[in-house]
């Protein structure tokens, strides 16, 4: 399946609250929160497109004059699930992070979800620092961190 990758638009919005409501119980993402993202200098929200659908998203947030990036979140629509997606949109996180100038790419993923921890891991994301009561339900999360700069 071919997958491509581009800048979210305002037009995408519904779509992208239809994939976060089916993908997490809480801690989602608000419509005003897309709006807000979708044209923010601080971050940058990704959607991944397959089928001539949209597939799924990804959030990096990056701040002015930081050598950091964070993946706030990934999320694939349930049809596209395990047909990478989420490592498509993964690798294109990690190479803006890189285009804008970071070293290091930072994320949390609820311990719960192996999933998305393998994802993490196969992608060379290591640190498991765990952190209690993360999420709005309580659940812990893993902190995990990439170094974006080449081995030579």
């Amino acid at each position: 399946m071919s997958v491509s990758i581009r800048r979210a638009r305002r037009q995408d919005i519904d779509t992208l609250l239809s994939i976060e409501s089916a993908a997490f119980t809480g801690d989602r993402l608000s419509r005003r929160s897309f709006h807000r993202h979708v044209e923010s200098e601080t971050a940058s929200l990704l959607v991944a497109e397959a089928g001539g659908q949209i597939a799924g998203y990804a959030l990096l947030f990056h701040r002015r004059g930081g050598r950091s990036a964070r993946l706030y979140s990934i999320a694939v629509s349930e049809p596209f699930k395990a047909r990478g997606i989420g490592r498509a949109l993964l690798e294109a996180t990690e190479a803006q992070a890189r285009a804008l100038g970071r070293s290091l790419l930072t994320l949390e993923v609820r311990e719960d979800n192996g999933r998305a921890a393998e994802l993490y891991r196969k992608a060379g994301y290591a640190g498991a620092e765990k952190i209690a009561n993360y999420y709005e339900d309580g659940a812990p999360a893993l902190r995990l961190r990439k170094s974006l700069e080449s081995k030579s």
